[in-house]
């Protein structure tokens, strides 16, 4: 029987598309924004702006390629990916739970409040507000009303906050030293730093915005919203409101291919384009840029920067010193907050990855997701505590190799997603011209610089020794 043909919605106004593009923003928040860039600023200067502004710029192609798909089938990229490469859902498995299983991100939001309550040891805390974490997903009504909720909160609150506090701390020199650093121009260097730790540079320009297989997400989120054909899909319940949306299908609605349909979906793919470029582009782009300028002007220089995520705690003292030290200690509740909340989203997403694609290799028409979530949420928890109980809790450590990871999983699902949309969508919804050529030259940039990062951190004769003692 022939599916019944759906109307292509018509577009919401603009205010009320905000949403997705608060989460996948903020999902960087607590590693490219607060930490990444930010400790490479601390250690060389503002003269590495042009990478922020740069892999900013790439993911907001990425991402718009990702809702471009969704928007028009109503459904997931991975639904999509998965009728075509039968294999590919246990990459995404695999590839998601090694690039964010690891807790990077909780430990350096544990570490910094540990400081403000003057914990000496932060373990046990990164224990705690992980379970938290659980807890919060576990008892909303609907993850993802709950996840727009929080996410906005936090980023109306802190990004204000660290607005001010730059405005006041920073002298025009300073702004001058950022916009050239935007353009490559450092203290003594051009673009790169001599002995800079390419692997954490690659790592910050991974995560300048979401990072790895986290924009795949922005896919899902979408379709929750309600954009375009996403408008007939269904929500993923919290794990005590077991109810009429447990059972969630998969697959999207199809429509008439008519000039309506056509008429619609042009002002849909403007509307979102501008809402990405506002919230994600400029806003995260802003926030990175304060956030760097944030540290140059409070930390640069400073002997210990290097060690792990100390740079943080010295901005709150610096802070403390010229202004008045409750407005430093604030600052680093700030950092804490907004770093516990990455993790929130980071969960969330991360979860809802897996789910999906162990969903699709179960061949089911509707499949309760929630469980399947939740069960990918609590086995992330559980992975992160053994991993802390084992002394492994280092977070600039931890953030650096998930990068590395997600860098290459980045790689590999920008060709998957260009191929997708040259393919499965009609005609006229695919991507034009030029968007195809710079897709492609970020395709080619994470593949060139992964294998450069890689090669860099283990060298060839490491790379050829690991591989013969694998079939040893």
């Amino acid at each position: 029987m022939t599916a019944e043909l759906k109307k292509f919605p018509k577009a919401i106004p603009l205010w009320k598309l905000m949403g997705p593009s608060f989460i996948i923003l903020a999902l960087g928040l607590g590693s490219g924004e607060v930490i990444l860039w930010p400790y490479l600023t601390a250690n060389y200067g503002l003269g590495l702006a042009w990478g922020a502004l740069l892999g900013i710029s790439f993911q907001y192609f990425i991402n718009m390629e990702i809702e471009r798909y969704a928007l028009i089938k109503g459904e997931s990229v991975f639904v999509g990916l998965a009728k075509k490469f039968k294999l590919i859902p246990y990459w995404f498995i695999l590839s998601t739970f090694l690039g964010f299983a690891l807790p990077g991100i909780i430990a350096a939001s544990a570490q910094v409040l540990a400081h403000v309550l003057g914990f000496d040891n932060f373990k046990w805390l990164a224990i705690g507000l992980l379970i938290f974490v659980g807890l919060i997903l576990s008892i909303s009504k609907t993850v993802y009303s709950m996840m727009e909720r929080i996410t906005k909160l936090v980023i109306f609150i802190g990004v204000p906050a660290i607005f001010i506090l730059t405005f006041y701390l920073a002298r025009s020199a300073d702004w001058i030293i950022l916009s050239k650093g935007l353009i490559g121009m450092g203290d003594g260097y051009n673009f790169l730093p001599e002995g800079i730790a390419i692997a954490t540079f690659l790592a910050a320009f991974a995560y300048s915005g979401a990072g790895g297989n986290l924009n795949l997400s922005q896919s899902i989120y979408i379709k929750e919203k309600g954009y375009g054909m996403g408008k007939y899909s269904q929500k993923i319940a919290g794990l005590f409101h077991v109810g009429k949306h447990q059972e969630v299908k998969l697959s999207g609605e199809k429509f008439a291919l008519n000039e309506q349909s056509i008429h619609r979906f042009k002002i849909w793919w403007r509307k979102i384009n501008t809402e990405h470029v506002i919230v994600f582009w400029f806003v995260g782009l802003s926030a990175m840029c304060l956030l760097m300028l944030l540290s140059y002007v409070t930390t640069y220089g400073a002997g210990d920067n290097a060690e792990g995520i100390n740079f943080v705690i010295n901005q709150g003292l610096a802070i403390g010193k010229s202004i008045v030290p409750w407005v430093g200690t604030l600052f680093l509740v700030i950092v804490g907050i907004m770093l516990f909340q990455t993790q929130l989203g980071v969960m969330d997403s991360t979860s809802r990855i897996m789910a999906e694609n162990i969903a699709l290799k179960m061949k089911k028409e509707k499949i309760n997701l929630s469980k399947i979530y939740f069960i990918f949420v609590w086995s992330q928890i559980a992975f992160g505590v053994i991993l802390f109980l084992l002394n492994i809790y280092e977070p600039k450590t931890l953030i650096v190799i998930g990068a590395m990871i997600n860098a290459v999983a980045m790689f590999v699902h920008i060709g998957l997603v260009s191929r997708l949309n040259h393919t499965a969508l009609p005609k006229i919804f695919r991507p034009r011209m030029w968007r195809r050529v710079i897709m492609f030259i970020i395709f080619v940039f994470f593949g060139v610089f992964s294998a450069i990062t890689l090669f860099s951190k283990f060298g060839w004769q490491e790379i050829w020794q690991n591989l013969f003692n694998c079939f040893r």
